[in-house]
């Protein structure tokens, strides 16, 4: 049997946490009041939508943060098969365009349940199951240039489900 905790990489990051090169104070130091110079505002004017760096994308029309897919497996089948999870994972993010940073899956005792995230660069994929209704929930959140709808098809032939329930939502609309 694995390992109740596994923690799966593709990209060798080391150490977790190297970009905190030195704890930083809960708390900054205050200035006396009569320390502060007064500072005029300077506007400055907001990049063109086209050059902004945030990832956003633009779906139906409708510039947003990310496309968020929640989907629900009904009367799917090897949702105790944590190895084949982690490989419908990592198809899922291979289809999408996107970018593993690390796997996290936990196997559940006695039902034999998963939960577990693929965290992205463009966000994240979560799964929870449960294997004793055949029934799995999952997440696919992603922004930029990563196609969150290619996990469909992946997803449908990894746990081979009755049916599918796919719903979306434009995260950070107006943002």
């Amino acid at each position: 049997m694995r390992q109740a905790a596994l923690l799966r990489s593709d990209k060798g990051l080391g150490t977790p946490g190297t970009d905190r090169k030195k704890a930083k104070p809960a708390v900054a130091p205050v200035k006396s009041v009569s320390a502060l110079a007064p500072v005029k505002a300077k506007r400055t004017a907001s990049p063109p939508i086209d050059d902004r760096k945030d990832h956003f994308v633009v779906r139906n029309g409708v510039r947003c943060a990310g496309v968020h897919l929640i989907v629900d497996l009904y009367e799917a089948k090897h949702l105790d098969n944590i190895d084949l999870i982690d490989e419908a994972l990592r198809k899922c993010v291979a289809a999408a365009g996107a970018t593993l940073l690390h796997i996290h899956l936990h196997h559940f005792e006695p039902n034999g349940g998963v939960s577990g995230v693929a965290v992205l660069a463009e966000s994240h994929i979560s799964i929870h199951t449960w294997p004793e209704v055949n029934y799995a929930a999952i997440d696919i959140f992603m922004c930029g240039n990563a196609k969150p709808d290619a996990c469909i098809p992946v997803l449908r032939e990894a746990f081979e489900p009755a049916s599918v329930e796919v719903g979306e939502n434009l995260r950070g609309r107006g943002a």
